[in-house]
């Protein structure tokens, strides 16, 4: 290979990073606006007050959960940056 193509290839190997950092991105965005949308405790009046009732904390949590990745998915997402 010469030393144009490796150019070129590492060029566009950039863009298809930088694009694929781009839509992920947007994708973590959308879902984690989606979750905080949907929380039934963002349409109380009262969402800074603990809950009085069992009751009450079962409706409040009753929203969409976000899982913690795995040790070995964050020990690989360290390792990448």
């Amino acid at each position: 290979m010469n030393h144009t193509a490796t150019l070129w290839s590492d060029t566009v190997l950039r863009l298809a990073r930088t694009v694929s950092g781009a839509v992920a991105e947007c994708n973590y965005a959308t879902r984690r606006m989606t979750e905080l949308a949907t929380t039934p405790d963002r349409y109380l009046l009262d969402s800074d007050r603990a809950p009085e009732t069992y009751a009450e904390f079962l409706f409040r949590s009753s929203g969409v959960l976000v899982h913690e990745p795995t040790a070995r998915a964050r020990s690989r997402a360290a390792a990448h940056r």
